[in-house]
């Protein structure tokens, strides 16, 4: 098979003032690249010095078995950059301001240089990063809330994007609103009033990235560094490090059967924001009764305090239908709804939204502006007509149906191979379950042993920020298919059923 001229590895080449060798390229990276980043590479290790001359484009193209153009190319580029200098009757040169760069010898990666000081973080700079680290760590360990994206309708999507790249004209190119595109507020207002019983309208709703991102929006608009937040305990890790990031205070409040222990809450009176996730507490599954809802949007309607609803899956729920919203029932505008796109369609999509009291909205719009500007117009533009030409509702359709036969497996194979090892926590709603250990198997352990078997096992005790008061295996489903968990749990039962008791 001939080998094209692209795909053919540089010859040595060599002159009076350099000796440039190149090796063959599996990445397919141009040959005018490789040529500019080799010079370059030996400009600014010093080894071409300030004022060396370099062979003519003619003599490096034939000693290194390349066109001339693709030398000119390289040339080019070295000379915009300032590396290099070209005259009639002088040739190319090294410039002198390449003296002022040089030399930079190679070093190993992992040399240290004393010459370079250690970074010193602000308080909140290192906050930041060992609570990030942490979560990049748990990102390695789980992708709990993954969905299946194969079944996802990604040619309806493909279509959608390329006509919105094609048709949409400059307006996709530039800028984007903080607040976020008209037609897709509109489509998610719509969205959430129909099926989640919310009160609002397109005014009332921000775009954001994540659920991340509006838990950090809120806390930078609504606490002062040292204010008191608290959350469910046990709760969702990441809303405890997007807290804890703020510079906030956070207390851990208990639930029980009924969610989140209000009165437990009330006892903490330095208290300003709650975050909380009633329709399918995160990770246990209840949810939170009338009574607890009422008390809880009581308890911060008279101390002018703030709740954060993270309405993260209820659009998969399969018991009946979706939970009015604690939004809806806030009559003192003290709730801020966030729901994602990313856990319902994948994760990559990077768009959630936020519903909120109509003081906050512009307040919210400009604190998006100050950091990250807003989200991607094109994304949001396919997003909006996903939703407004009828494709989520038939998408939704079918992957409730594929969740829900994900879920009835699981329940029963845990059931038949697993049997009284074991308790399994609510599972009417979402993408994963709770099982909660009554024999003396090892959590950590199982979740390894689980790798590779189409299901993610979190231990439970990750999800508690202080001393575990259960034990147990949060086991995500969302990414795995009836045959896959069949399999996973046969061969883990051998470990779960271990001593038990």
């Amino acid at each position: 098979m001939a080998t094209s001229r692209k795909d053919q590895p540089l010859r040595a080449a060599a002159s009076p003032a350099m000796h440039l060798v190149h090796r063959p390229d599996s990445t397919g990276t141009p040959l005018h690249v490789q040529v500019y980043r080799q010079l370059r590479e030996w400009i600014l290790a010093g080894t071409l010095r300030a004022g060396a001359r370099l062979p003519s484009a003619r003599t490096l193209a034939r000693d290194l078995g390349i066109s001339r153009n693709t030398v000119e190319a390289a040339f080019a580029q070295l000379r915009v950059e300032g590396f290099i200098t070209r005259r009639v009757g002088s040739g190319t040169v090294v410039a002198t301001t390449a003296a002022e760069v040089a030399p930079f010898a190679q070093r190993p990666a992992t040399t240290p240089d004393a010459s370079v000081p250690t970074a010193r973080l602000s308080r909140r700079g290192a906050v930041i990063a060992r609570l990030g680290i942490a979560e990049m760590e748990e990102d390695r360990l789980s992708s709990v809330g993954a969905t299946d994206v194969r079944g996802f309708p990604s040619e309806v999507w493909r279509r959608m994007l390329a006509r919105r790249a094609r048709d949409g004209g400059a307006g996709i190119l530039r800028s984007g609103d903080p607040f976020g595109l008209r037609p897709l507020r509109e489509a998610v207002a719509d969205h959430v009033r129909l099926t989640r019983g919310a009160v609002c309208d397109a005014s009332r709703v921000v775009i954001v990235n994540s659920t991340q991102q509006a838990i950090d929006l809120a806390t930078r608009i609504l606490l002062d560094p040292g204010d008191a937040a608290a959350m469910e305990e046990p709760g969702y890790p990441s809303a405890r490090a997007a807290l804890a990031a703020s510079g906030a205070t956070v207390h851990h409040i208990p639930v029980d059967a009924d969610g989140l222990r209000v009165d437990r809450l009330r006892a903490h009176r330095t208290v300003r924001l709650a975050y909380v996730t009633p329709s399918h507490q995160y990770p246990l599954g209840m949810t939170l009764s009338l009574p607890r809802r009422l008390a809880l949007l009581q308890w911060a309607a008279t101390g002018e305090r703030w709740i954060i609803e993270d309405d993260y899956d209820s659009e998969f729920r399969y018991a009946r239908h979706p939970l009015a919203a604690l939004q809806g029932l806030d009559r003192r505008g003290r709730v801020l709804y966030v729901g994602t796109w990313n856990k319902v369609l994948f994760t990559g999509l990077r768009l959630a939204y936020l519903i909120l009291p109509a003081p906050l909205v512009e307040p919210f719009a400009a604190a998006r502006r100050v950091t990250d500007g807003f989200s991607s117009p094109l994304l949001q533009a396919v997003l909006a007509d996903f939703l407004s030409g009828g494709h989520f509702a038939a998408y939704l359709r079918q992957a409730r149906a594929h969740y829900e036969a994900c879920r009835d497996t699981l329940v029963a194979e845990i059931a038949a191979r697993w049997g009284t090892a074991v308790t399994v926590g609510p599972s009417d709603t979402g993408l994963h379950l709770v099982t909660h250990l009554r024999s003396q198997a090892d959590e950590s352990r199982l979740a390894r042993r689980a790798k590779g078997h189409g299901l993610v096992l979190t231990p439970l005790s990750r999800h508690y920020a202080g001393e575990p008061r259960q034990r147990g295996l949060l086991i995500s489903y969302g990414g795995s298919n009836p045959a896959a968990i069949r399999k996973a749990i046969r061969e883990l039962a051998p470990d779960v059923t271990r001593r038990s008791s």
